[in-house]
C-alpha cells in the first residue's frame, strides 16, 4: 500500500521543527479532517537556505512535509515554486489515490510560506497572485 519511500519519511521524517525568525511561515490544512501542516523557511538572496515543517496528520502527510522540504532546500524561489503536489508524490514512489491530497498540502504549505516571506518582504512572487491559502484541498 505505501512505497519504502513513504515509510522512510514517515519514520525518520527529515526536516522536523520551527526555524526562529523565520522568513516565511505558512499553515495550511483542514482541522476537520485533521491535516494541518505548518512550513518554515529561511531565504537569503532568493535562495531557501533552510526548511522546516511541524505536522499534524496521518502518516501520509508527515512523509509528504518531509519530502516537499528536501525537494526545496538549496532551491531558489522560483524553483520552489515549481514543486507541485505531483512531484512530492512521485519522489515519494506514489500515495495511495485517497492521500494524494496530503502532497496537495505539502504544495500548499510551500505557497504559503512563501506569501508570507513576499508580504513581509513587499515583493512580488510569479505564481501567487491568485494563492489561496485557506482554499480546502480536500476532496469530501
Amino acid at each position: 500500500m505505501y512505497s519504502e519511500k513513504v515509510m522512510d519519511h514517515f519514520r525518520n521524517p527529515r526536516n522536523v521543527g520551527e526555524i526562529e525568525n523565520a522568513d516565511g511561515i505558512g499553515e495550511v490544512g483542514n482541522p476537520r479532517c485533521g491535516d494541518i501542516m505548518k512550513m518554515y523557511l529561511k531565504i537569503e538572496n532568493g535562495v531557501i537556505v533552510d526548511a522546516k515543517f511541524k505536522t499534524f496528520g496521518c502518516g501520509s502527510a508527515i512523509a509528504s512535509s518531509s519530502m516537499a522540504t528536501e525537494m526545496i532546500k538549496g532551491k531558489t524561489i522560483e524553483e520552489a515554486m515549481q514543486v507541485t503536489n505531483k512531484a512530492v508524490a512521485e519522489a515519494l514512489d506514489g500515495l495511495p489515490p485517497i492521500k494524494m491530497h496530503c502532497s496537495v498540502l505539502a504544495e500548499q504549505a510551500i505557497k504559503a510560506a512563501l506569501l508570507d516571506y513576499s508580504k513581509k518582504n513587499n515583493i512580488q512572487i510569479k505564481g501567487l497572485e491568485n494563492f489561496n491559502p485557506d482554499e480546502d484541498v480536500h476532496e469530501h
